[in-house]
């Protein structure tokens, strides 16, 4: 990997990962790429401006208020000189200081002023990664085309496991080597609609019907479309992940939402059908709880089919995409019902996989899918989901070539 030429602006904040910025430096170093750093005042408390200096081989800055650096407009220079800047690790605190526009220290002031792309790599306590508020923020950023590398899964500094890791430095290059040296945009000037995540169907204002299905998958093929070039419409029911960079998502509820936000989408050049859409609703729900009585039997839940969201956009008619992909979650007769599953619902491709719960797949990390089209079957291996969707992503740009 060669990234000769190019300058990074390396933000160090607050966080015991901090010494993981002193090896990103190196892999910076060894593909050719100049390093500048700004270290905060709390990132100070993990690794030293002298750490910096010596890997990064060039100055390292800390103070907004060094007079001779701001004589001459230091952060208006810093913020602008390099090709990217990139933000590890990223702290709640200053995530949440570059979605509100606050400058109150370097750093954050650098990161207002800039008029370059912005990647940033989250590190934080799991609570802290999950919390509304940095949700929240998270999306703002995205809306903004800030980029997102991690953050990972794992054993965590403070004792506990889960989502909030720093991603290791060799990922956070190859993201910084992505946006510095984009790969080719094959879907430039498409339009692509995703639908991901599961629908709530509700019983009564307090309960509802849904599936165990993540959105993972969903959200890694919005990513992978968009890291194609695509302008991509991800339409996703309640799911407990960020928004994926660079993505215009719709958040919905039930099945008939979704439809609704499908249809208002359109015209798309491809559409991909990766919800696990409920297939029934409630033909009345209750306006109040139902109570639990006594005694008394439980309450017979009527149900109705819901709206075929792949049935519909997959009807003839001008406003149908070029191509339509569905998903098939099976977990017996994977390939004979996924293939009557094409047939009956008018699909060009059918995505296949096998959801039995020893599977791990409904709502883990890995996929191993089988791709079904007009021209027979492709058994892929069990992949991470967002190589699968990258692979997908792949298939789709060739096929609208």
């Amino acid at each position: 990997m060669t990234l000769a030429g190019k300058r990074v602006l390396l933000i160090v904040a607050g966080g015991i990962a901090a010494y993981k910025a002193l090896a990103l430096i190196r892999l910076l170093r060894g593909a050719g790429c100049g390093v500048t750093c700004v270290l905060t005042r709390a990132g100070a408390q993990f690794v030293t401006p002298l750490s910096l200096q010596a890997l990064s081989e060039s100055k390292v800055y800390t103070d907004i208020f060094s007079l001779t650096d701001e004589s001459e407009m230091g952060h208006i220079q810093l913020s602008r000189a390099a090709d990217l800047l990139v933000v590890v690790p990223a702290t709640a605190d200053l995530l949440a200081k570059m979605a509100a526009g606050l400058a109150d220290d370097l750093a954050s002031t650098v990161l207002l002023a800039t008029d370059k792309k912005v990647l940033v790599a989250p590190a934080m306590n799991v609570r802290m990664w999950q919390h509304p508020a940095t949700a929240a923020n998270m999306a703002t950023l995205a809306a903004r085309g800030v980029a997102v590398v991690g953050p990972d899964e794992g054993a965590m500094a403070c004792n506990e496991f889960g989502p909030g890791r720093l991603a290791e430095p060799p990922a956070i290059l190859a993201a910084i080597a992505r946006l510095l040296a984009p790969a080719p945009q094959p879907l430039a000037g498409r339009h692509a609609l995703v639908t991901s995540g599961p629908t709530h169907e509700p019983i009564d204002p307090v309960r509802y019907l849904a599936n165990r299905s993540s959105g993972k998958q969903g959200h890694a093929i919005a990513a992978a479309l968009a890291a194609l070039g695509a302008r991509v419409t991800l339409v996703s029911g309640p799911v407990a992940i960020a928004d994926p960079p660079g993505v215009r998502v719709v958040r919905v509820e039930t099945a008939a939402a979704m439809l609704a936000a499908c249809q208002a989408a359109l015209p798309a050049d491809v559409a991909v059908c990766a919800a696990a859409v409920a297939d029934w609703r409630m033909a009345n729900p209750a306006a109040g709880k139902i109570k639990k009585i006594p005694g008394a039997a439980p309450p017979v839940l009527a149900l109705v089919p819901n709206p075929d969201i792949l049935a519909t956009l997959c009807a003839p008619g001008p406003a149908r995409p070029r191509l339509v992909i569905g998903f098939a979650a099976e977990t017996a007769e994977l390939r004979a019902n996924a293939e009557a599953k094409r047939a009956r619902k008018g699909c060009d491709w059918i995505v296949a996989n096998d959801v039995s719960p020893e599977t791990g797949i409904m709502g883990g990390d890995d996929n191993a899918v089988h791709l079904i089209t007009a021209e027979g079957t492709e058994d892929w291996p069990r992949l991470p989901k967002s190589e699968v969707a990258t692979r997908l992503a792949a298939r789709i740009a060739a096929a609208l070539a």
